[in-house]
């Protein structure tokens, strides 16, 4: 087995971007900074204490839904965390063991298995309420979207489970590194399985600054913190 990565913040910024590679698995989160937060707690202050809590909490067999709930649930009773007033992230967790792949995906943090085929899991209800100009007023919410914050219903999200000896390859990413595939078309996901993950972070990065004024890829801001794990477990 071989397990990559790569992350960068955007420029000028610290990366809230967070990467943990455990020994059966890997977690991969985009920390979301609240409007109101306290100055001491951003997103990257949540998602690296998100990763410290899944890292304890990881086994061989639960559930990762039930992992991820537990998980937030402490962060909430650790740190009294408000519902709607907190830091947050989005989540990928990739685990493994000798017969089965487990992923599971909350918000914009894709997880693609490579096999004889590519398979895709993707939560892209952030997404399609992009339009909306108060999008936050459907965080957490049915209908909605939902990410990691101070509400422990969101563990039950998007997961699947794929045959070992079918999966040869996943890759989980933040939205700073799927948009290279899913905005920008620089990539398809088999090229994100095939090159060095610097040369796709730089790629991402050369293209926004061709576009800083945002006219060929309309987005919110021209970058993005960006994080991505590659593991092989076959050659």
């Amino acid at each position: 087995m071989k397990i990559e990565t790569a992350e960068q913040g955007a420029p000028g910024r610290v990366t809230e971007d967070r990467i943990r590679v455990l020994p059966n698995a890997v977690v991969v989160l985009d920390g979301v900074t609240s409007r109101t937060r306290p100055p001491d707690r951003n997103g990257g202050w949540y998602a690296s204490k998100l990763a410290d809590e899944l890292a304890e909490l990881i086994t061989d067999t639960d559930p990762l839904a039930d992992v991820l709930t537990r998980a937030i649930t402490n962060l909430v009773e650790e740190h009294d965390l408000v519902p709607g007033d907190s830091p947050a992230a989005t989540a990928s967790i990739v685990r493994w063991t000798e017969e089965t792949v487990d992923a599971l995906v909350l918000c914009d943090t894709p997880i693609v298995a490579f096999g004889q085929s590519t398979r895709v899991l993707e939560d892209t209800r952030l997404e399609d309420l992009r339009p909306d100009p108060d999008i936050l007023r459907w965080k957490n919410k049915p209908g909605g979207y939902w990410v990691a914050e101070a509400d422990p219903a969101a563990g039950n999200q998007a997961l699947t489970t794929w045959r070992r000896d079918e999966t040869k390859s996943v890759i989980a990413l933040t939205d700073g590194v799927s948009c290279g595939v899913s905005e920008y078309e620089l990539f398809t996901w088999e090229d994100l399985n095939q090159l060095p993950l610097g040369e796709v972070l730089d790629r991402i990065r050369e293209a926004e600054c061709g576009d800083s004024e945002h006219r060929r890829w309309p987005r919110y801001k021209t970058h993005d913190d960006q994080a991505i794990a590659r593991i092989t477990f076959s050659a």
